[in-house]
């Protein structure tokens, strides 16, 4: 999966929150996206993902060198965000069967597995509304990581996870990312230190006027 920017910008009303990034995202690298708390990080991840229209500028997708519409860049990503809501009336394995209605398993995966990376074997018929916040996090980033998709895109990774969820997330990142184009949105080192090239949200304010 590439992602290739050309003068992308994005406003909210008449205040540019960035513009004028020239960038390519390549298939199979990770990447960082940096900037403090409100910069606009999960503001340039919505626009990567199309669920923002960016104000300026373009924005392609390729996969194996054939071009997708924005419209369809959906089926090729798997996304976890803070700002993502799980179905709190499902169970952990309703909610699981109804993830991958939409999306197919990673190869030797199923729903037995996703459970058993989350330690949650004996809670499948748990409702979702009743799991910790740390939990639901986790859920999200598993849902995320089982996903067949050439793209992972994760949004403050970490957030609600203790640091026994923090060694949880380090030590299945890596595993989960090799061979897709992963983007993290952070401004916390060990979510992303794993990470091979940085795009710092700061550097696009200078021209956002």
């Amino acid at each position: 999966m590439k992602i290739t920017l050309q003068n992308i910008g994005r406003r909210f009303n008449r205040e540019w929150i960035f513009r004028g990034i020239d960038y390519t995202f390549e298939e199979q690298n990770s990447y960082a996206i940096l900037g403090s708390n409100g910069s606009g990080k999960s503001t340039l991840l919505q626009v990567l993902n199309g669920s923002l229209n960016p104000s300026a500028g373009t924005i392609k997708y390729s996969n194996t060198g054939a071009d997708i519409e924005p419209e369809n860049v959906f089926n090729y990503l798997s996304l976890a965000a803070p700002y993502l809501e799980v179905i709190e009336d499902f169970s952990l394995t309703e909610m699981i069967d109804f993830h991958f209605k939409f999306k197919k398993y990673r190869p030797g995966m199923d729903k037995q597995a996703v459970a058993s990376i989350l330690n949650l074997q004996g809670s499948n018929n748990k409702l979702i509304r009743y799991f910790s916040s740390g939990m639901k996090q986790r859920l999200k980033l598993a849902l995320a990581f089982c996903a067949d998709t050439p793209m992972l895109m994760l949004d403050e990774p970490t957030s609600n996870l203790d640091n026994q969820g923090i060694d949880w997330y380090l030590s299945l990142i890596e595993q989960y990312s090799a061979g897709r184009l992963t983007i993290i949105c952070s401004n916390q080192e060990h979510e992303y230190s794993f990470c091979n090239h940085t795009l710092s949200i700061a550097d696009y304010k200078k021209q956002a006027v």
